[in-house]
C-alpha cells in the first residue's frame, strides 16, 4: 500500500493521561518526584567520581558514564511527560515523536552496551588482575563508552526510520505517555510481520548479545572466584559485582519484557506500568545501589555534600 492511499498523520495524540484535575496533579507529584531524586543522585556521582582522585580508575568512570547517560535518557521524556500532564491537549508532531524515539532507544541501548563494558572491566579485575592496568586503560573506557553511544543510537535510529517509513493508517491515538515502539506499531498500517521482525533484530543486537557478553564474563569471574581460598577475599571479589549484577538484572528484565516479545502480546495499561519502571524506576534505583553498597562512593559523596555545606572562610 502506497503513502497515497493512506491520510498522512502529522500529529499523535497520548491516551494515557488521567482526565480529572486530581489525578493529574497526583500523576505530576508522583513523576517529578523520582525525577527530581534521578537527576540529584546521578548529578552527585558524577561530581564525586570527578572531584575525588582516587576514584579516577576504570570501574567508577564507567559508573559515572553510566550516570550521564542515565540523566540524558531520562531527559528525552520526563519533561515532556510533566508538561503533557498539564496540558489541555497531549500531542506531538510526526517528527517529535521520531526524534524522541531515536534518542529514548539510542540512549537505552547505549545503557546495555556500556553494563557489557562495565562486566568486562570486573572480568579484567578479577580473572587478569596484574594485567588490569596495561588493559584497562583510560583511553579504552572512553573508547568503550563512545562506542556504546554510538552503536546505540545507530541502532535506533535504524529501528525508527523502518517504523516510520509507512504511513500510519489507523486512528492517531497513542496508549502510552510517551513515544516508545509497542505502542507506536499499532499503529503502522503496513505487514506487522516484517516491523516484528525488525524490532526483533534490534533488540536481540541491543538486549541479548550484551546480555550474553555479560553472562559469559561472569561464568569466567565465578569460577575465578572460586578458586580464592580466603573467605574475604571471595566476598570482596563478589560484593564489587553484586551492584553492577542487580542493575543488570533490573535493566535488561524490563527491556527483554518490552522488546523482545510478538506485537500480539501487548497490554496498553500493563506496559504503560512497565515502561514507567524502566524510565523512572531503573535510572532511579542505581545510584542508589551503587552507593549503598559501596563504601568509597559514600564517602566520596559524603565529602561533596559536607563541603558543600560547610561556610567558606573569608
Amino acid at each position: 500500500m502506497t503513502w497515497e492511499n493512506h491520510s498522512v498523520l502529522m500529529e499523535f495524540v497520548f491516551l494515557a493521561y488521567p482526565p480529572s484535575l486530581k489525578l493529574r496533579i497526583l500523576s505530576f507529584l508522583g513523576v517529578s518526584l523520582p525525577y527530581t531524586l534521578i537527576i540529584t543522585g546521578n548529578v552527585l556521582i558524577m561530581v564525586s567520581i570527578q572531584t575525588e582522585a582516587r576514584l579516577h580508575v576504570p570501574m567508577y568512570y564507567f559508573l559515572g558514564s553510566l550516570s550521564g547517560i542515565e540523566v540524558c535518557y531520562t531527559a528525552v521524556v520526563v519533561p515532556h511527560i510533566l508538561a503533557n500532564i498539564l496540558k489541555s491537549e497531549k500531542t506531538i508532531t510526526l517528527l517529535g515523536c521520531a526524534t524522541q524515539m531515536v534518542f529514548f532507544i539510542g540512549l537505552g541501548s547505549a545503557d546495555c552496551f556500556l553494563l557489557a563494558a562495565m562486566a568486562y572491566d570486573r572480568y579484567v579485575a578479577i580473572c587478569h588482575p596484574l594485567q588490569y592496568p596495561l588493559i584497562m586503560t583510560l583511553t579504552l573506557c572512553f573508547r568503550l563508552v563512545v562506542a556504546s553511544v554510538v552503536i546505540g543510537l545507530f541502532l535506533s535510529l535504524q529501528l525508527v526510520a523502518f517504523i516510520f517509513s509507512p504511513p500510519f493508517c489507523k486512528a492517531r491515538g497513542i496508549e502510552h505517555f510517551f513515544c516508545d515502539v509497542p505502542p507506536v506499531m499499532t499503529l503502522v498500517c503496513a505487514n506487522s510481520h516484517i516491523h516484528e521482525q525488525s524490532v526483533l533484530v534490534a533488540a536481540t543486537l541491543a538486549i541479548a548479545v550484551p546480555f550474553l557478553f555479560i553472562a559469559t564474563s561472569y561464568s569466567f569471574i565465578v569460577a575465578a572466584v572460586l578458586k580464592v581460598h580466603s573467605v574475604a577475599g571471595r566476598h570482596r571479589a563478589f560484593s564489587t559485582c553484586s551492584s553492577h549484577l542487580t542493575v543488570v538484572l533490573l535493566q535488561y528484565g524490563c527491556c527483554a519484557f518490552m522488546y523482545l516479545r510478538p506485537r500480539s502480546s501487548y497490554h496498553p495499561k500493563q506496559d504503560q506500568f512497565v515502561s514507567l519502571v524502566y524510565t523512572l524506576g531503573t535510572p532511579l534505583l542505581n545510584p542508589l545501589i551503587y552507593t549503598l553498597r559501596n563504601s568509597e562512593m559514600k564517602g566520596a559523596i559524603g565529602k561533596v555534600l559536607t563541603r558543600n555545606r560547610l561556610p567558606r572562610k573569608s
